[in-house]
């Protein structure tokens, strides 16, 4: 049975307990996006992977969250955000026992999709469950930060869960984090959550589910062919067949009477203000981890666990920060608040631009801590904005929106930024060396840092010291290139934001 809710109830003890139980879900499917990286060496040793197999076994996962999300959320609204929620959260959980105990990278790679899509039931269900269980502003506000805390939480304990997990256990076993989380849900959510749909939905149009998927599938694989391999007639053409597919998309929902995305929620200058100011912070947050990790490990010389570990003090200010920005938001115009704390985590880029040049780690971690905490206000508060702006009957949409725009953030992170940064990494690297047989090593010295400081390990002591200077300061250079970018953006996107949110609170 559809539960509604008024406009003046507010949330009681079960309402907060349902919110545990989405807090959950949340924080897993953060923390499998880069869960996984730490388990590549192993998995590669165990599958043996080509090198493009391995590509897909990354990204496939985002590939699919980032394809199926705003179909998802839509399809939440037309049969019921609960049922659709337990749907996903089956499907997850038997994805992940055959991604654990995968014996082909064929296999792994199916299962990871099959956690894509299922992750992109969830991810909308969560978040429009909270809009509809939160009538009051003030409650939701803080619901929709302490959701938003445990996303980037996740992201941020990826590589420790990961580590601890490794050093114990086989590759496959980050997968099973998923078993008991999903299993709680199951059993949790017909007690907990209510369940909310929009009855006068039609069915969902499924010229439009092909145009949104094929649209975000192309762009996001172009994305990421770019970062990786740079420019490429393969990566243009599937970014011009996603730019294509998604202008027929739009085209297609301007003229149907039940869109599956609802573009009306772009005439709210608050849906706007708040999708720009998510898109801007997870792009330099998701770009700038790039390089912040391999400096850790690989100009540090920390191992993975440690990294993770070095990173935690990060993490805390992120959390503090999302969790104390919805009550700031009951005194201050969050539009203050979001404008100021883009310009915070400005200031954490700049630091991370000098720690860069002087390859103080100690700064390194300071200037990371402050971005995140500037993040953190951002994605709780202009989450809010958009999903608290639309109607009800919409809210699984809007919500799918502030996720796809998260996703596409740190994919365009990565290939922007990530791109801007190796450009200048390989500017720095000679095309060769008058030093007898050097050239093979400076060739492959060119590619990354990783495989720089691998071929100086193989020369005479006083040239390898040579090329792990030159390869360290190169990517040194890059580093702090791509934070200067970052700072830029993110005053950018202050202003922006500052201007376009002149109205809109929260009361």
């Amino acid at each position: 049975m559809d539960q509604t809710t008024t406009p003046l109830m507010r949330a009681g003890a079960k309402e907060w307990l349902g919110l545990a139980v989405l807090a959950l879900p949340t924080l897993l499917l953060a923390l499998d996006i880069t869960v996984l990286h730490l388990g590549v060496p192993r998995l590669s040793e165990e599958l043996q992977p080509t090198a493009t197999q391995l590509l897909w076994i990354i990204d496939i996962y985002g590939f699919m969250i980032a394809g199926f999300l705003v179909t998802m959320g839509s399809l939440g609204d037309r049969i019921g955000r609960r049922r659709l929620l337990i749907l996903g959260a089956a499907a997850f959980g038997i994805a992940s026992a055959a991604a654990a105990f995968s014996t082909t990278p064929e296999m792994l790679i199916a299962s990871r999709a099959v956690m894509g899509i299922a992750g992109a039931t969830l991810m909308p269900s969560t978040l429009a469950l909270i809009s509809s269980m939160f009538p009051d502003p003030h409650q939701r506000g803080l619901a929709i930060g302490i959701w938003a805390t445990m996303f980037s939480a996740g992201i941020a304990l990826g590589p420790i869960v990961g580590g601890a997990l490794l050093e114990h256990f086989w590759w496959g076993s980050v997968f099973l984090l998923g078993l008991p989380v999903m299993l709680l849900l199951l059993i949790a959510a017909p007690l907990l959550l209510p369940e909310y749909r929009d009855r006068t939905a039609g069915r969902p149009d499924l010229a439009s589910v092909g145009l949104i998927i094929g649209a975000m599938l192309a762009l996001t694989f172009g994305i990421k062919e770019s970062a990786v391999h740079g420019i490429s007639a393969p990566a243009a053409a599937s970014g011009i067949i996603g730019l294509l597919l998604g202008y027929l998309f739009i085209r297609r929902q301007g003229r149907l009477t039940d869109p599956l995305l609802d573009l009306r929620l772009f005439a709210n200058p608050a849906v706007r203000a708040g999708l720009i100011a998510l898109l801007i912070s997870t792009l330099t947050i998701g770009g700038i981890y790039l390089f912040l990790t391999q400096h850790l490990q690989l100009v540090a010389g920390h191992p993975p666990l440690l990294t993770g570990l070095l990173l935690l003090p990060g993490a805390a200010a992120l959390i503090l920060a999302s969790v104390l920005a919805p009550i700031l938001a009951r005194r201050i115009r969050p539009v203050l608040i979001v404008a100021v704390s883009l310009a915070v985590s400005a200031a954490g880029f700049v630091v991370l631009a000098r720690a860069a040049v002087e390859a103080d780690t100690v700064l390194v971690l300071v200037g990371f801590a402050v971005a995140y905490a500037g993040i953190g206000p951002v994605t709780a508060l202009s989450t809010e904005l958009v999903v608290g702006s639309a109607p009800p009957e919409r809210a699984g949409s809007a919500s799918a929106l502030s996720e796809t725009s998260t996703e596409i953030g740190v994919s365009l992170g990565i290939a922007v930024m990530g791109s801007i940064g190796v450009a200048v990494y390989r500017a720095g690297i000679p095309q060769g060396s008058d030093a007898e047989g050097t050239a093979d090593a400076y060739g492959s010295a060119a590619e990354t840092l990783a495989a720089a400081l691998q071929a100086a390990d193989a020369l005479p002591a006083t040239q390898g010291d040579a090329l792990r200077v030159l390869a360290t300061d190169a990517f040194s250079a890059g580093f702090e290139v791509s934070a200067w970018l970052g700072a830029v953006l993110l005053i950018a996107a202050s202003a922006v934001t500052l201007t376009a949110l002149r109205r809109p609170r929260i009361e």
